[in-house]
């Protein structure tokens, strides 16, 4: 398989791709792991885990380069994304023990009760390439502390950093047997649906994760599946400082090349201070330097796909055949590399794919509205429901508006963040489960019920 550089369209690397033959030693080798691992304590299991995690922040800087060549991240933001993750190991640290312990619910009468968490066995985690050290920490390091074994298959955009993972785990003291990194695309993919684990943890597209759990379904295994978004924001007419909501705005749009499930993909703003609004975004939004990824200047990179430029220009040439205004980029940028131009247009519309399907890209709508109640409307018109956001003076007039849309995660005065003490989780077509909290420390865990009564003494 070979790996390519967004950037210079270079081979970097070439893989020898995981054979059927060799997934199928692999997980049995996992299986015969997962019984020894998961009879060690917890205490043990976590001492791994924070092992990997100063391992990988002694490395980051070998590490961010690797990251920024395979998948075209600029520089700085893959520092970001590693440094970041760090705060994953933290949550384990500070929580894995006291969610993980048994739990007596009754120590009186003569029947005690009492709960066990068990490993699930065997679980599959299916990755992505868009924030691998994010969303790979959110399952294999809480797979592996709650006493799983993993077989992780990262994208084969990002399959470089996924065997980083695999070997600083297994200096951290996680055997051999207990992690492994398989490599290919989605051949592979399926070849792990049709084995037998005992869980499939993907995160990705809403097609994709569609598949896998129509495939899997007849198992009766935990499936959990982090898929995408058409996230809005509503700037309301009390913002304090318009300009610098836009630049708040434009960074969650277009961080990371608007390449975030997360990402805010479409705005609404209010009529009285619409025009303010916008100069000041695309002011913004022009002001990013565009270029190699490899430079600490860059915020705007390669898009890591190619074939999502011909996408991202189909939506631009339809939004604008529907009365849209482009107000800057719009098209790929010649020379080598998948570069997009960032993207604003404006007098958007729900008739617009821009403004109804995901783009996942540098390119953003923008929508102008008379009143909440309109907001409102627009901003539930999807099928997704990851996360939506408000930018408001109003905490009471922002939380009502939030309160009634049915997503998984909802921002005042902030958007596209993660964090690992509450539930990341998506409704309707962006997924089904949660990750992170302590609800993501249990989701890989199995409760076993204990009922206790002792026998009576004979005098």
């Amino acid at each position: 398989m070979q790996i390519i550089n967004p950037a210079t369209e270079e081979i970097i690397s070439e893989l020898q791709e995981t054979s059927k033959d060799e997934l199928r030693r692999i997980l049995d080798s996992l299986r015969e792991g997962q019984k020894a691992w998961s009879q060690k304590s917890t205490k043990e299991r976590l001492e791994c885990i924070i092992r990997f995690g100063e391992l990988i922040q002694l490395n980051v800087n070998e590490l961010a380069k690797i990251l920024t060549l395979e998948t075209g991240k600029p520089l700085q933001q893959s520092l970001n994304e590693i440094k970041g993750a760090q705060n994953r190991v933290q949550h384990l640290r500070k929580n894995a023990e006291k969610w993980l312990a048994p739990e007596t619910l009754v120590d009186s009468g003569s029947t005690h009760e009492k709960i066990v968490y068990e490993p699930l066995g065997v679980i599959a985690n299916i990755s992505a390439w868009n924030f691998p050290y994010n969303v790979g920490y959110n399952v294999f390091l809480y797979a592996l502390v709650a006493g799983n074994s993993v077989l992780y298959k990262p994208s084969e955009f990002a399959t470089l950093t996924g065997k980083q993972f695999e070997k600083y785990l297994w200096q951290a003291g996680i055997p051999e047997n207990v992690f492994q990194c398989v490599v290919g695309d989605g051949k592979l993919g399926q070849q792990i649906l049709e084995a037998d684990l005992n869980g499939y943890f993907f995160t990705g597209s809403h097609g994709t994760g569609l598949r896998i759990a129509k495939t899997v379904a007849h198992k009766l295994v935990p499936v959990q599946l982090e898929l995408g978004g058409k996230d809005p924001l509503y700037i309301m007419d009390d913002v304090s400082d318009v300009k610098q909501a836009a630049i708040n705005a434009a960074e969650g749009a277009f961080y990371n090349n608007g390449q975030s499930c997360c990402a805010v993909e479409r705005i609404y703003v209010s009529e009285k201070i619409h025009d303010e609004f916008v100069d000041a975004f695309v002011a913004e939004v022009k002001s990013y330097k565009i270029g190699n990824p490899t430079s600490l200047e860059t915020f705007v990179g390669p898009l890591t796909r190619k074939q999502q430029i011909k996408f991202l220009e189909n939506q631009v040439i339809y939004a604008l055949n529907k009365g849209a205004i482009l107000l800057s980029g719009g098209k790929e940028i010649e020379g080598k590399g998948y570069y997009f131009e960032p993207t604003v247009l404006t007098h958007c519309n729900h008739e617009m794919d821009l403004m109804k399907e995901e783009s996942f890209g540098p390119i953003i709508g923008i929508q102008k509205v008379s009143s909440d109640k309109i907001a409102l409307e627009l901003m539930a018109d999807t099928n997704y429901g990851l996360t939506a956001a408000v930018f408001s003076n109003d905490e009471e007039r922002a939380l009502h508006l939030l309160n009634q849309l049915n997503v998984g995660t909802a921002y005042w005065n902030c958007c596209d963040r993660v964090s690992p003490n509450i539930p990341w989780s998506g409704r309707n077509n962006s997924g089904v489960g949660s990750t992170l909290s302590t609800q993501g420390i249990r989701a890989f865990v199995q409760p076993k019920s204990y009922h206790l009564r002792s026998l009576p003494s004979e005098n």
